[in-house]
């Protein structure tokens, strides 16, 4: 049984010696441990520690962000042959002592993705605003994918081998939320482990502000779930555009109805005019929107076939 860890890197030679410190050399239940360090096109001597430390370092020639080079990371892992997988933030809010009872579900059959919740453990310190950010866009990540979970946006997360195969990364940005988008997809079982969440040292490297990393999550979300659920999408809005065509017009009829007359409704009937004709091409651009899915399905499902060809070489 194989485990690697995977750690996302941007400018982080302050934290990183601690973090590779705290990860365990040995677990219970697994034969060999292999670090892989993907650094993001750092200006520090990030490499440098990652080299030193005997890690497998994979380099960005320049900054790509932290949903493309997690995605670059649970690739090597998959090269790599890894049966799990544990991925786990460089800035070192998050303890690697931990790493244990996170890939335990995983061992006991249990999960194929595994959570480290911030909010079920401990948390040291969490700004207001982005405390009330992460319920939220937790609330909203849990009603979209029916998931019973409480930290959508951890950065401390086990895969299975099974799991990280099926992950298809398309987000710029972050893929702390596709990644669910995508397991309740594909029905893999996600569970979540208490964890500790330590006060971090600096500024984060994804947060520059709590309103660009708002509007990139939301769009990120937006983007993850009609991606995944174009028809349902289409179809509300598309629903919701005729409701509101019926009531005008229905105001409209029955003053007609009763004077001959459209006026003084034209506005309205106008109006409704145009939220049938807007509400019916949503409705044909869900079924679009529902075909352009199975054939993306169809390829991520020749992806994944690749992937598992590879494992068996």
């Amino acid at each position: 049984m194989k485990l690697v860890i995977t750690i996302p890197a941007f400018n982080e030679e302050k934290t990183l010696p601690k973090v590779l410190s705290e990860l365990p050399q040995k677990i219970q239940g697994i034969d060999e441990i292999q670090i892989v360090i993907v650094d993001d096109g750092s200006m520090d001597a990030t490499s440098e520690i990652a080299l030193k430390n005997n890690t497998v370092l994979v380099r960005h020639t320049q900054n790509m962000g932290l949903a493309q080079t997690f995605k670059r990371a649970l690739n090597e892992a998959l090269l790599l042959n890894a049966d799990i997988i544990v991925n786990i933030d460089a800035d070192a809010q998050y303890d690697g002592a931990e790493i244990q009872k996170l890939i335990q579900p995983i061992l006991e059959k249990k999960a194929d993705i595994v959570l480290g919740s911030r909010f079920l453990g401990k948390i040291e310190y969490m700004p207001f605003g982005n405390r009330f950010g992460n319920q939220i866009a937790t609330a909203v990540v849990r009603w979209l994918t029916g998931l019973k979970i409480t930290d959508s946006q951890t950065g401390f997360r086990v895969f299975s081998r099974e799991a990280a195969a099926r992950m298809n990364i398309l987000s710029k940005y972050t893929y702390t939320q596709e990644t669910l988008l995508q397991a309740a997809e594909y029905r893999l079982a996600v569970v979540e482990v208490p964890v500790t969440f330590r006060k971090r040292s600096g500024k984060s490297r994804l947060i520059s502000s709590l309103w660009n990393y708002t509007r990139n999550a939301g769009l990120t979300v937006l983007m993850g779930y009609i991606n995944y659920r174009p028809l349902r999408f289409f179809l509300s809005l598309g629903a919701l555009s005729i409701l509101i065509s019926s009531v005008l017009g229905l105001r409209v009829l029955l003053h007609y109805l009763n004077t001959g007359l459209v006026s003084p409704f034209l506005p309205s009937a106008f109006l409704a005019g145009v939220l049938l004709v807007v509400g019916l091409q949503l409705l044909f651009i869900g079924l679009i929107a529902e075909m352009v899915k199975f054939s993306r399905k169809t390829s991520e499902d020749v992806l994944y076939q690749l992937k598992k060809n590879k494992f068996n070489e």
